[in-house]
């Protein structure tokens, strides 16, 4: 059994319409689990993207002040972050910044929603991974589903 919070929570959350975190909360206060296996649904389709401080092409993390921050909103999005403008981030720590979680009724939409997620999504002053993510919407084998753990490295080097 793995008993610690896995960093794709938000997936799971926004497609059961569970809080875990809260549930883990509750369970480590001695009250039972509010909840049964039998009672989970699962609806629709959710992408999480990890938003780091990075360079988008090197991968090379990128330290800083932000200078200005704007998360995005509306239905099915979900930022968790603690991000402001006026942050520094600190080179000695893991780049990941944010997450960026949309939900929609289906893939289609989902992708929809991030895409104008990460359009909305302001964050200057340092590099972020943004702009490698909007490129990836637009290929078609992601659109597609059509991919393994080994694309990103592919479609990095142009070989996709």
């Amino acid at each position: 059994m793995n008993t610690r919070l896995q960093v794709e929570h938000p997936v799971t959350e926004m497609v059961c319409g569970l809080d875990l975190v809260r549930e883990m909360l509750r369970v480590a206060a001695g009250a039972p689990l509010g909840f049964g296996q039998q009672d989970i649904r699962f609806t629709g389709h959710a992408i999480e993207c990890r938003i780091n401080a990075e360079n988008a092409q090197t991968f090379v993390p990128c330290a800083g002040r932000v200078a200005d921050y704007h998360a995005p909103g509306g239905l099915g999005v979900r930022v968790d972050s603690a991000l402001y403008a006026g942050y520094v981030i600190p080179p000695y720590y893991d780049s990941m910044i944010s997450k960026l979680i949309v939900h929609g009724p289906d893939r289609n939409v989902c992708l929809m929603r991030l895409n104008r997620a990460l359009d909305e999504y302001v964050i200057s002053g340092i590099d972020t991974t943004i702009p490698l993510l909007q490129k990836l919407l637009t290929a078609p084998r992601f659109i597609d589903g059509d991919y393994t753990i080994h694309w990103l490295e592919q479609f990095v080097r142009g070989e996709d």
